[in-house]
């Protein structure tokens, strides 16, 4: 398994995050290694996401910091110049497919249902993000989804509408690789600069307490 992949599995929880502001994104990424995940998605719904990434793929580059929410061949390889370690995307096309080969980087495309699994495997991407999560049938359908798709050792990584009193019905499912949260760091906190209350949220999972 790929160095990202096998921090996100010893991590666990990937906090996924939505900065506003490059000027804040050292900073998140010290209050979360502070609380002891260092690491981070940064979904590219806004303007200064690239430069967030530039700035703790820089400055921070024990930090294991990707880029989300990629939606054309375009979006990956401005992912890539700007230092992402690793990349997901909530679908899969294949003009993306192909750029994330290329990239060379841990590439984790979305699915959702079996054909959209297999169609992922059979593309070569074994890692697959469940999104949205909770509103695709949460640990139930990813349990489901997962039994006969087993022997193609499939992993997932669900995203979307998973809090904490839930990330522990996702954890416990074997073919779960992480989860994605965007509680632990969300977008109020980062604008508001409540670095003690993201090192907080991050501590109580790398301590086990999901409640």
């Amino acid at each position: 398994m790929n160095d990202a992949f096998l921090t996100l599995a010893k991590l666990g929880v990937v906090p996924v995050v939505e900065i506003a502001d490059a000027s804040t994104a050292v900073a998140l990424a010290d209050a979360l290694t502070a609380g002891g995940l260092p690491a981070l998605e940064v979904t590219l719904r806004t303007p200064a996401a690239l430069d967030a990434i530039r700035a703790i793929a820089e400055a921070r580059p024990d930090v294991l910091v990707g880029a989300g929410t990629l939606l054309d061949a375009g979006m990956l390889d401005q992912a890539v110049a700007a230092g992402a370690r690793f990349l997901v995307s909530p679908g899969l096309t294949p003009s993306l497919g192909d750029a994330a080969r290329a990239s060379g980087l841990p590439f984790i495309p979305g699915a959702v249902t079996a054909s959209e699994a297999m169609a992922a495997i059979d593309a070569g991407f074994n890692v697959l993000k469940f999104f949205p999560a909770a509103a695709s049938g949460g640990p139930a359908a990813i349990s489901a989804l997962a039994a006969p798709l087993g022997g193609a050792g499939v992993r997932f990584m669900p995203t979307g509408g998973i809090r904490a009193n839930t990330l522990q019905d996702y954890l416990d499912i074997p073919a779960v690789i992480a989860v994605g949260g965007t509680w632990i760091a969300d977008t109020a906190s980062i604008n508001s600069q409540d670095w003690d209350g993201i090192t907080a949220r991050a501590r109580a999972l790398t301590n086990n307490d999901h409640s």
